[in-house]
């Protein structure tokens, strides 16, 4: 256990760390640039994207299956059952707002439906279980996944939309607002709005709801809860890198 007079200190630590890893991420090269890119690549991106973002919900069932901390579970049923915010069918869930968004974008339907995951979506999608499953067989699992649920799904999330909405703004503006339904509210909802040592559960912002439980699993496990954390985060963080690379010979046929 950390010593109360050091985990003010340490949890300070651990935020500098993250956003250092937020500002690597947000300087992707094809994030950096993604204004510059053709529309027929920014269309390929986001069509690939879509495939990640398919697979959010069984990614979060399964951290559900591997947690074993009651309050972390709560939190976590809260968020995914957001993603399907009517029961009755009444209303899109989050996936069909996202192909509404990209319609909106100028994506067309024909591609909607013809396109198919490349060899690195597959990968990126693939590796993503087996870094939550990985993180349930550790004795600090509770720990670890709710890292991985809070950085890679909600954080990082927010990182990439908030990058390529830079694009998409001028598309999706009308007079009193926007049109879109999904990554705007995503790029909003996701962000880190407080640091790990101002979480709390009347936070709204899905990072911050998980990080008011990860921040007591953080002061009480000691070292070893500090290096777990970190290396959730960083690969985490290798897996979002790992699907933008597969778009970095966009930017050479630019001249970038």
């Amino acid at each position: 256990m950390i010593r109360s007079g050091s985990e003010g200190t340490v949890v300070r630590e651990l935020d500098r760390f993250e956003d250092e890893l937020i500002e690597r991420y947000e300087q992707h090269p094809v994030l950096a640039n993604i204004a510059l890119l053709p529309d027929e690549d920014f269309a390929a991106i986001l069509l690939q994207r879509r495939f990640l973002s398919l697979a959010f919900t069984p990614a979060y069932d399964l951290a559900i299956d591997l947690l074993r901390d009651e309050t972390a579970v709560r939190i976590a049923r809260v968020i995914l059952r957001e993603e399907y915010p009517d029961v009755r069918g009444n209303t899109p869930s989050h996936r069909e707002d996202m192909t509404q968004d990209m319609l909106r974008l100028g994506v067309s339907r024909t591609d909607l439906v013809h396109t198919r995951p490349t060899a690195a979506t597959k990968k990126a999608i693939g590796d993503t279980f087996d870094l939550i499953a990985d993180a349930g067989t550790h004795d600090d699992a509770d720990l670890r996944v709710l890292t991985i649920l809070r950085f890679w799904g909600e954080i990082l999330v927010s990182v990439e939309y908030g990058r390529l909405w830079e694009r998409m703004e001028p598309l999706m503006a009308r007079e009193g607002g926007y049109r879109s339904r999904f990554y705007l509210p995503h790029h909003v909802h996701d962000a880190k709005t407080r640091t790990l040592a101002a979480g709390g559960m009347l936070a709204t912002a899905h990072p911050d709801r998980l990080a008011t439980r990860l921040r007591e699993f953080l002061v009480s496990g000691g070292e070893g809860a500090t290096d777990a954390f970190k290396e959730a985060e960083e690969r985490s963080l290798r897996l979002k890198v790992s699907f933008y690379d597969q778009f970095l010979p966009a930017l050479d046929r630019v001249g970038i």
